[in-house]
């Protein structure tokens, strides 16, 4: 894989060292507007090119997969314009701002026959591919509690009227799509799409800074909490009439899980990630592989699994009325 990046954000920072711990992944090319931290970044990880535009990296002829860590309104365009560069491509979460801008993304890349994947850690974690399998073991699911709530850094700045991207609805921001995310992509992965969606949202500045989904599966509920105005421990539980596993950790980094049996005597612990790997590891290990061996059966598989998430996460906020210019139809 020959892989230019679009973005020079926090999540590139992170995933440029993992990049360098896989086979087949060589990172050619870097594009972003900020020229001195495109220095930078080429400097410190031994980039050859970098761009201004993504226009030009997408011209590179060297390059035949783009990993695309804009801002969050950024991915429709972007993703638009690989596509036309006839580019492979693997995109950060959010997929796009809504499910419209997703649906259209998939159909034009399915027509141009470009690979398409969605970079979102948990889906590939060791771990939460074994808590997956061991569902059936807890019995009749009643209750399931995610709780992703992790006081901003620039939260501080927005009260203050300074607005920036994660917290702006031109940028597609909120605490729902940012980091409630994780929590329903686990949960519609895990149980498949709920038969109602709601979204109790605390609203500042027309943006949710936090806020509590419903999501009804009538025989079960799953709460998942999503903030950034306020902190609390990493807990959350799926609770069966014959077992609860028990989740320390947000779901996007799943470093191990425990499980209490019904009138046992104490928990057990589970690990099964390896304890030197970064949570996106396991990601790019099985994206590279996906596109490598060009295994459609398996890209579309994860692009089913996009789809939901973006339909139950633009539900979600469409029910707290929290709307984004990217939602005007194109």
């Amino acid at each position: 894989m020959k892989l230019g990046i679009l973005g020079s954000g926090k999540i590139v920072k992170e995933v440029l060292p993992v990049l360098n711990q896989i086979e087949n992944i060589d990172v050619e090319a870097i594009a972003a507007r900020n020229e001195e931290k495109l220095q930078k970044i080429s400097k410190e990880f031994n980039i050859e090119k970098y761009y201004l535009g993504i226009e030009d990296l997408l011209a590179d002829p060297n390059i035949d997969t783009v990993y695309v860590a804009l801002p969050n309104q950024l991915h429709f365009d972007a993703m638009n314009k690989a596509i036309e560069a006839g580019k492979d491509i693997i995109c950060e979460k959010p997929f796009t701002s809504n499910a419209y801008e997703t649906e259209q993304i998939i159909e034009k890349a399915k027509e141009a026959d470009v690979m398409i994947i969605e970079a979102i850690s948990h889906r590939f974690i060791p771990n939460a591919l074994e808590v997956k399998k061991r569902i059936s073991d807890l019995g009749d699911i009643k209750i399931v509690s995610f709780n992703y709530s992790q006081y901003s850094s620039r939260y501080d700045k927005f009260m203050a009227g300074k607005i920036e991207p994660v917290f702006s609805l031109e940028a597609s921001g909120g605490a729902l799509i940012d980091l409630n995310l994780y929590n329903i992509a686990f949960a519609v992965d895990t149980f498949g799409l709920p038969k109602d969606v709601k979204y109790f949202a605390n609203i500042d500045k027309d943006i949710d800074t936090s806020g509590i989904v419903i999501l009804d599966y009538e025989d079960f509920k799953i709460s998942c909490i999503g903030s950034k105005d306020s902190a609390a421990p990493m807990i959350n539980t799926i609770q069966g009439t014959k077992a609860t596993i028990e989740i320390p950790d947000a779901l996007n980094s799943f470093g191990k899980f425990n499980m209490d049996v019904v009138g046992a005597d104490k928990k057990d612990s589970f690990q099964f990630n390896e304890e030197d790997r970064s949570r996106l590891y396991y990601e790019f290990v099985a994206i590279e592989e996906i596109l490598r061996k060009r295994d459609r059966k398996r890209a579309d598989e994860l692009l089913e699994l996009t789809r939901n998430y973006m339909d139950v996460i633009t539900k979600a906020r469409f029910d707290a009325n929290i709307f984004y210019p990217a939602d005007k139809i194109r």
